[in-house]
């Protein structure tokens, strides 16, 4: 018996020395290797009953699942465990290591930022935006902020009280900033046309901007003088322009666009498959709540889209079994998250004070969610939030890595796609138009111009000699 538990401990032993050799081909620091030891051990304690070899999907699934309800794991400490896990199954060689979904948990941990433009906004004063820049001197533009407070505070009153996105808000907050700071730190009531439009041409000189940042900064400096200082800016002499350059959307040709969904997979291939199948935005999937999928009329409500439109998109047929199933899981989940006492979801518009249990109700869960649960870091809330835009990015560009496609593909590709193959399948553009939710058909046409060229559209005189 001795001999036999001294033979186990030796087996165990050499376990752990072949697992922490593994882990040091691609980790060097001592601390980090020592972390990934505990999370592979604490691990292994959470399933007393399974050797490594008999583990499915579904153990690791809930297990991460069950950190995730942790508020107070760190991102980074996510993925550590994450990583520590995925290194258990390549020791064992297990066909997990190459089936199992790892970069899923990886990238849908990510944080949402303070600044996210679905966090709740009523709370928030100037004194909390005090967000990045993209130049060096960020501490002046914080005492900008707290020296100009009160009329950033009135910007951000008279963004909010149009229902603007926070996006707006934070954008148009920052070259309010950058004006003042500018003109060294003189009040907009001190400047005039004059100063606005030298500012705009330093930018498109000095600072060689694009021309459609340019003239964002342009809006956020005539809203701010007429709709919050009621001072119009008349009179303006013409400024020095940014260039625009004229630029043709990224288009996937259908056998493209095959390859690309091939190399994603679950939820992934789910989310990149109703992007080019429906034209929508990339947040308005992200976004998406159960309540907006209708199985019954074969459609996708897409609310709130930019310009603040609600609009109606098709749900193709073929992703609604994988979906239907993602949905059950994902009810589970919800379920699961409210017996540990979670499980609600953040409402826009005040809709949790107008409707008080609706927070925790099912149909306004998001259908895409963070790996892990998050604190609100204005209404102090622990939540699942849905997950962050940047986790299909990610997969977006590997698989197009992977599938060999030498285009600058991103998701808003896939968007470009769909019109340019509704348009060569025969649909009218006016249709596309409202699938795509644009304002002017103007705006549409541009998927025309992609039509008209190459070998669609021009016979190279190569071909005709």
């Amino acid at each position: 018996m001795i001999n036999q538990s001294m033979t186990e401990r030796k087996s165990i032993q050499r376990f752990w020395d072949n697992y922490i050799e593994l882990i040091k081909k691609s980790v060097k620091n001592e601390s980090q290797i020592r972390w990934l030891v505990f999370h592979a051990e604490q691990y292994i304690k959470a399933h007393p009953d399974h050797r490594l070899s008999n583990h499915n999907e579904e153990n690791i699934n809930k297990y991460l699942q069950d950190l995730g309800r942790d508020p107070h794991t760190k991102e980074w400490q996510f993925r550590q465990i994450i990583c520590a896990i995925q290194n258990l199954f390549q020791l064992v060689d297990s066909p997990l290591t190459a089936d199992f979904d790892w970069q899923y948990w990886h990238d849908a941990s990510k944080s949402i930022e303070d600044d996210h433009a679905t966090i709740a906004r009523e709370s928030v004063t100037i004194k909390s935006q005090t967000g990045s820049s993209t130049d060096n001197n960020d501490t002046d533009y914080k005492e900008i902020k707290q020296t100009h407070s009160e009329l950033l505070d009135a910007v951000i009153a008279e963004i909010r009280r149009r229902s603007y996105s926070i996006r707006t808000e934070k954008v148009y907050i920052e070259w309010i900033t950058r004006y003042i700071a500018y003109h060294d730190g003189k009040s907009p009531h001190q400047l005039d046309e004059t100063n606005v439009t030298n500012y705009l041409a330093y930018l498109a000189v000095n600072r060689n901007v694009s021309a459609s940042t340019q003239n964002q900064a342009l809006n956020a400096l005539v809203f701010l003088y007429r709709e919050v200082m009621k001072k119009p800016l008349e009179g303006m002499s013409e400024f020095v322009r940014a260039k625009r350059p004229k630029q043709l959307p990224i288009v996937l040709s259908r056998n493209e666009t095959e390859k690309l969904l091939n190399n994603l997979k679950n939820t992934q291939w789910l989310m990149a498959s109703m992007l080019y199948g429906t034209g929508m935005r990339l947040m308005d999937c992200i976004r998406l709540r159960v309540l907006d999928i209708d199985f019954d009329y074969n459609q996708i409500v897409i609310r709130d889209g930019k310009g603040q439109k609600d609009r109606v998109v098709p749900l193709p047929n073929k992703i609604i079994p994988m979906l239907t199933e993602h949905l059950s899981k994902r009810k589970q989940l919800h379920n699961e998250d409210l017996e540990k006492g979670f499980g609600e979801v953040y409402l826009p518009n005040a809709l949790d004070r107008k409707y008080p249990n609706a927070a925790t109700e099912w149909k306004w869960q998001y259908v895409f969610v963070s790996a892990r649960m998050s604190v609100d870091p204005r209404s102090g809330k622990v939540r699942r939030h849905h997950m962050h835009e940047n986790t299909l990015q990610k997969a977006i560009k590997k698989a197009c890595d992977s599938a060999g496609i030498n285009k600058k593909v991103n998701c808003r590709s896939l968007r470009h796609s769909f019109a340019t193959h509704m348009l060569e399948s025969g649909y009218d553009i006016r249709t596309v138009q409202e699938l795509l939710g644009h304002a002017d058909v103007s705006t549409t046409m541009i998927y025309t111009h992609v039509l008209n060229r190459g070998g669609q559209g021009v016979i190279s005189p190569l071909d005709q000699l």
